[in-house]
């Protein structure tokens, strides 16, 4: 992927070559914000989608509202020549929030939705509404190495390649402390009524990380999954909450095997 700098407002980052003829995959990342963690999908997502990565800047303090706009602006701005094309919306952890705040927003602009471990379980867990409330009196040298410590929370580390680990870590220790923990507040304060949850009838795919070390994900996944009115689950067996930088996991196959992409004839077809 393309890295702009990413320092005044959320922004996408796109692949060298970009395909406006290929149905659009937008990816609202997890806590660090960065978009850099897809890379190991984006490869084989690139067979059948233009794809694009949010990127967070690292002191962005801004509230859903403001997020789920920049988002929407940024999506309208790549369809804008090409407004036949299908989206695909995909969120993972704390992107996942973003995704279902961004659908219910504009419910007819998605044509599928993904939601990978998303953190919509934090508000409603009250362990961890009630231990969140206590970063705000961590010192800040804490972040730096407690990132290392929370790495097999975040990660079935024995299916990760030791690159990526390393990579995962990176974009742990680069969000301030300061955002960390406004980015927690915000997934405390998360809430969407059901009713409006209800009113999303696309497609939804919910993929759930059976060894989640960090939040009952697969709680989650059943949970949601008897709100929405066309969703599937699937649940992953191995996989810890960072499940797409696994070796053995493919974004891409999970949505063909699991019948997901939409037939040819959909493709070309306004959302």
């Amino acid at each position: 992927m393309n890295r702009p700098k990413v320092e005044l407002q959320p922004c996408f980052l796109a692949p060298r070559t970009i395909q406006s003829n290929y149905p659009l995959f937008i990816y609202l990342p997890g806590m660090d914000g960065s978009g850099q963690l897809l890379r190991t999908q984006t490869e084989g997502l690139e067979a059948y989608f233009d794809v694009r990565c949010l990127a967070i800047p690292r002191d962005d303090l801004t509230n859903w509202d403001e997020l789920v706009s920049s988002v929407l602006k940024l999506i309208h701005g790549e369809i804008k020549n090409t407004p036949q094309r299908s989206v695909y919306l995909c969120g993972e952890s704390f992107g996942g929030c973003l995704a279902l705040k961004v659908a219910i927003a504009a419910p007819h602009l998605f044509k599928r939705i993904i939601l990978l471990n998303p953190a919509s379980s934090f508000r409603i867990r009250p362990f961890f509404d009630w231990s969140s409330q206590f970063t705000d009196f961590v010192p800040n040298f804490f972040y730096d190495v407690g990132a290392l410590g929370l790495l097999p929370f975040l990660a079935s580390l024995p299916r990760m390649s030791s690159g990526d680990r390393q990579e995962l870590l990176k974009a742990m220790r680069s969000v301030p402390p300061e955002t960390i923990r406004w980015r927690i507040s915000l997934l405390r304060e998360f809430y969407i009524d059901e009713s409006k949850l209800k009113q999303l009838t696309q497609p939804i795919l919910l993929i759930a990380g059976a060894n989640d070390r960090l939040l009952p994900s697969t709680t989650e996944a059943l949970r949601l999954g008897n709100i929405f009115s066309n969703a599937e689950i699937l649940v992953l067996s191995e996989s810890g909450h960072a499940c797409l930088l696994e070796k053995d996991i493919n974004l891409y196959e999970i949505m063909r095997d699991n019948n997901f992409l939409e037939c040819s004839s959909e493709v070309n077809s306004i959302p």
